[in-house]
């Protein structure tokens, strides 16, 4: 499953940008973008952003 989805809903949920969003979870701003764009990341950068994502829900 790509991790997309899980951070739509987090940017829709917490109305943050989405290059905030992805210098603040893995340093990188592009992130997002790319990722729309069909960028494809592994499984360890798949955890740090879950992790990111299920700490600031918190």
């Amino acid at each position: 499953m790509s991790v997309l989805p899980k951070i739509d809903r987090y940017l829709r949920a917490t109305r943050m940008p989405p290059t905030r969003f992805g210098r603040l979870a893995v340093n990188d701003p592009r992130l997002v973008g790319d990722l729309q764009r069909g960028r494809h990341v592994g499984q360890r950068l798949v955890a740090r952003i879950e992790a990111f994502i299920e700490q600031s829900s918190q």
